[in-house]
């Protein structure tokens, strides 16, 4: 596979590769999870450059949109186009979502302009101050929902995600954001190499088919960071759950935003954080 087709980018590369084991070398197919440098442009004019698997880059710029705040709701948005560029003046094979936003949106995002390099593992690389973290998170509303959950919802989540990991059974090495239902049901599942990318992807899928944010979880093949925390908040999911650990500000947040956070979730067990 060339690592320059841009038609319909399947996520991931085919590499060769030398596989040693127990003093047995041999040589190998295996397949990598595709990182591609994507611009965000907002009415002409570029904001973001972000590290993504080149996949559902539509529902990725939306998600992104509403959980950084540049937009408050889909409608917000106009127009939407993907442009991928692998001319021989690249330096490397990149992506472009041009959105074209309503004016009073633009006119905020110039004011509060900032330099943000995103970067896989960090959502707030290039950041220009402390003063510009985003720490105070909408409340998220009590609408019955947590109520309704299902005691082995977690449980089935847990089961059911691997199956909805496809990239990650070829490669390895994505992250998944999954939709649940209050039975635990996999509804929907995004894989990207940045944990903040599958989250974003997920909360714009949901936001493009108008589906409420507030009806459902968010299940996390990561670990709960405050910024996952934090966009999951500003769209009014009601609990979060990952597989691994949380850290001191994502518990915070959570709290702070009234949001059930679950961490270390398996098949038979879970762990709650800041129980009254």
């Amino acid at each position: 596979m060339n690592e320059l087709d841009t038609d319909d980018q399947p996520g991931y590369i085919e590499r060769q590769v030398r596989r040693h084991r127990i003093g047995d070398t041999t040589i190998a197919s295996d397949n990598v999870g595709q990182e591609w440098p994507v611009a965000l442009v907002y009415n002409g004019i570029s904001h973001a450059v972000m590290m993504c698997t080149p996949r559902d880059l539509e529902a990725f710029a939306v998600g992104f949109s509403i959980t950084e705040g540049i937009v408050e709701r889909g409608s917000d948005i106009h127009d939407i186009e993907v442009f991928f560029r692998d001319s021989e003046d690249a330096v490397l094979p990149h992506a472009e979502v041009h959105l074209q936003v309503v004016q009073q949106a633009f006119v905020a995002l110039k004011d509060k302009r900032r330099a943000l390099a995103g970067r896989t593992g960090c959502g707030v690389c290039g950041i220009e101050s402390i003063e510009l973290l985003d720490l105070q998170p909408e409340r998220v509303p009590d609408t019955g929902f947590l109520a309704r959950v299902a005691d082995d919802a977690i449980a089935r989540a847990a089961r059911e995600l691997p199956a909805h990991q496809q990239l990650t059974k070829l490669t390895g090495g994505l992250h998944a954001a999954a939709w649940c239902d209050a039975n635990g049901a996999v509804r929907y599942a995004f894989e990207d190499v940045g944990r903040h990318n599958a989250l974003d992807k997920l909360i714009g899928h949901l936001i493009l088919n108008r589906e409420d944010t507030t009806q459902g979880f968010v299940f996390l093949s990561s670990r709960a960071s405050y910024e996952l925390v934090r966009k999951s908040a500003r769209v009014g999911v009601p609990m979060v759950v990952t597989i691994s650990a949380p850290t001191s500000l994502a518990i915070a947040i959570a709290k702070e935003a009234n949001l059930r956070l679950v961490s270390f979730a398996r098949e038979k067990s879970f762990v709650e954080y800041d129980v009254e």
